[in-house]
């Protein structure tokens, strides 16, 4: 009977396991609750604002309306060369900003300036996480139990079938490991026993003990190479140790420096954008002023009804004042359109004429961290390169393969690589590992020197400090996967990446090459544009003279007149923005060459450390002493993983091979430019464009 119960139980219990698998969830209706979960439905779905802390010297909130069309003249500037607005960018560059709206769009993928350290700092895959692998620790536990239980055998029971116990049991553990893969565990653990066993020594009972235990690797797991490389926990496939982390952190520093570039070199294609639309306008405004005077003339003759002042010649005239009156609106507003930037047809950035010196001006200050609005206006100061520069192709190739960071950036992947690939060849060996443990032990009535009974067992400790009882343990451990498959797996992928990686490289340099190329013939090209268009604005203001003169004399038509003044506004836009195009190509080629911070004196160095890490630095080296130099120090010393400090400045002095400064050919100076007569109401070119500087570069 008692058979068939227990099958009755076992099939009520698995029926019970069973039953919520099959079962269908049905939500408990409200009314059944007794409440009304409207109210905190309406609470779930609203969209709230985090309540967060910010700190910023500049107020977005309090920031005056832009100027615009309808803002009327200024008389408000901020004259500013390229050097201090590459100071004010890099000084108020948290964010090295960009031209996208990376920063709205994707704000993780933007660069600031504590990426290297958030890199190094990573608690994961960070240097000082890949260290702590190695600091020693420390565990302790405690329990206390109370036993009341009956045992079948009197034997087991120490005499007694009811065994009544107080057990407390603690531990302590110091371990560390070392850089060669080798544990040292140094442990203690300490018993207490009352119970009514009658066969004990004394009723309670202290037992005490400490170990001191050595593992070390042989095989697998084993050198400190591969601990450098792996680290104490690294599998196949996930190496993270110290040399790993490093090679981690010099992948951030090259991004960073590659963040700095390009930021660098936005400020400047922002900067001659500005110093363009101001040309721009001041062409434009030139032109719509000389238009003006020739409709107010011809208006003039079509009141009086004097030949020449004919209604098509008046209202031809007229569309031509109000086309220009158009171009000199939209080159002082501008339009949104992409100005020049990064990676726009070119690493450096291509130019785009775009025009507009309000919308430029606006893109500059984004650029350098100037409040975007605050009534002044942002005017260029320096003038655009006009001597030639003539670069020698194997010193500037040299340069690029050495010194660009997207290439150091690729290599030191590849030693990354490369550092994976041996610590996972590393698990394709067995574990064998030797094994030592020495352990001192104690009993005693009491667990310290007082009370107890008389004679040998009186107390604990005393019998440990004694060294009657002592003992030790020495073997071999051995294990390992049949087959390796996932040691295996991971050398592979190891393999394969590195392959990949060095494809990349390859193809980078491939890359750098044509970069380069492009580079130092677009400077040849802007060059020759620029001396094509000098001398086409010499001849349009030459026919603008010769036309005018001929329609005073009333030998050339209006159309002649109209035409002559249009070609002299494009031949002045043409040339501005041919010595706009070749000095950001001399730019770009320093980018290519991988110098431009270089050729900015910007430099990059990390930052103090806290003063207790010197001090802590110098200590541990006065303990370390003088080094011991062995003979098999070649054999032993871990593998080069650098080849030395990355010259950030490269002078003429210390590196007598490279090239001298590229030589320098002035073009003949710019004519002045005709005089267009004065500017119309509308626009005071005195106080919109800045005074053209008299000296030659």
């Amino acid at each position: 009977m008692r058979g068939g119960w227990l099958k009755v139980g076992h099939l009520l219990t698995a029926g019970a396991l069973f039953a919520p698998a099959c079962a269908h969830y049905a939500p408990t209706p409200q009314h059944a609750l007794g409440m009304d979960a409207a109210h905190y439905s309406h609470l779930a779905k609203q969209i709230e604002f985090p309540d967060v802390a910010t700190a910023s010297a500049e107020t977005p909130a309090t920031t005056p309306p832009p100027l615009s069309i309808l803002s009327g003249e200024t008389d408000q500037f901020l004259d500013l060369s390229l050097e201090e607005a590459i100071h004010l960018g890099l000084i108020h560059s948290q964010v090295l900003r960009d031209l996208g709206g990376l920063v709205l769009r994707q704000p993780d993928l933007v660069r600031g300036r504590q990426d290297p350290s958030i890199a190094e700092t990573d608690p994961r895959f960070g240097i000082q996480g890949a260290l702590s692998a190695f600091d020693a620790s420390f565990s302790t536990s405690t329990s206390y139990e109370n036993n009341d239980r009956a045992v079948n055998n009197v034997f087991f029971g120490g005499g007694t079938r009811l065994l009544t116990q107080n057990f407390w049991t603690m531990q302590s553990q110091l371990s560390k490991t070392s850089a060669t893969g080798t544990q040292f565990a140094f442990r203690n653990l300490t018993q207490y026993d009352a119970n009514n066993a009658p066969g004990n020594f004394v009723p309670s009972a202290w037992t005490t003990w400490f170990d001191f235990e050595a593992r070390h690797p042989f095989l697998q797991r084993g050198g400190v190479n591969f601990n450098r490389l792996a680290g104490p926990n690294g599998q196949p496939g996930a190496i993270n140790g110290v040399v790993i982390a490093r090679l981690n952190a010099d992948v951030a520093l090259a991004d960073f420096e590659l963040g700095v570039r390009n930021y660098v070199s936005d400020i400047e294609n922002c900067y001659w954008d500005l110093y363009f639309a101001y040309r721009d306008l001041e062409a434009k405004v030139a032109a719509r002023n000389a238009a003006l005077e020739t409709w107010q003339r011809i208006h003039a003759l079509y009141e009086q009804g004097r030949r020449g002042g004919e209604a098509e010649k008046e209202a031809q005239a007229r569309e031509h004042y109000f086309r220009f009156q158009e171009e000199a609106q939209n080159a002082l507003h501008g339009r949104l359109y992409d100005g020049t930037r990064t990676h726009n047809g070119s690493t450096g950035g291509t130019f785009r004429s775009t025009g507009g010196v309000y919308v430029a001006e606006r893109r500059l200050r984004l650029m350098i961290g100037l409040p975007i609005n605050d009534g002044r206006l942002v005017r260029p100061t320096d003038e655009p390169l006009k001597a030639r520069l003539v670069y020698d192709w194997q010193a500037s190739l040299a340069d690029a393969l050495t010194r660009r960071p997207e290439l150091r950036r690729q290599k030191w992947i590849i030693k990354r690589r490369e550092a994976e690939l041996e610590a996972n060849k590393n698990f394709l060996m067995p574990q064998l590992d030797a094994l030592a443990r020495y352990r001192f032990r104690g009993f005693g009535d009491t667990l310290w020197p007082y009370g107890g009974v008389p004679g040998p067992f009186n107390n604990a400790m005393s019998d440990l400090v004694s060294g009657d009882f002592q003992e030790w343990q020495v073997g071999m451990e051995m294990s390992f996967p049949i087959g390796f498959r996932r040691a295996y797996a991971a050398v592979r992928q190891s393999e394969l990446q590195l392959a990949r990686e060095r494809a990349v490289l390859h193809e980078q340099e491939r890359s750098v090459v044509y970069d380069l190329s492009n580079a130092v013939a677009e400077v040849d090209r802007a060059y020759a544009v620029v001396e094509t268009n000098l001398n086409r604005r010499l001849a349009a203001a030459e026919q603008l003279a010769a036309v005018e003169a001929a329609f005073e004399a009333e030998n050339a038509t209006l159309d002649l007149l109209l035409e002559a003044q249009r070609r002299v506004a494009e031949a002045d836009v043409a040339y501005y923005r041919a010595l706009v195009e070749y000095t950001l190509a001399a730019k770009n080629v320093q980018l290519e060459k991988g110098t431009l911070l270089d050729y900015n004196e910007i430099f990059l160095q990390e930052g103090p450390w806290p003063d207790k890490a010197y001090d802590d630095a110098a200590r541990r080296e006065f303990l370390r002493g003088a080094p011991v130099h062995r003979k098999d120090a070649p054999l032993t010393a871990a593998p080069a993983v650098s080849t030395g400090v990355y010259p950030q400045h490269l002078e003429p002095a210390v590196m007598s091979s490279w090239p001298a400064s590229p030589t320098a050919e002035d073009l003949p100076p710019p004519p002045a430019a005709p005089d267009l007569h004065s500017p119309g109401p509308a626009i005071n070119l005195e106080d919109l464009v800045a005074p053209p500087a008299h000296s030659e570069q």
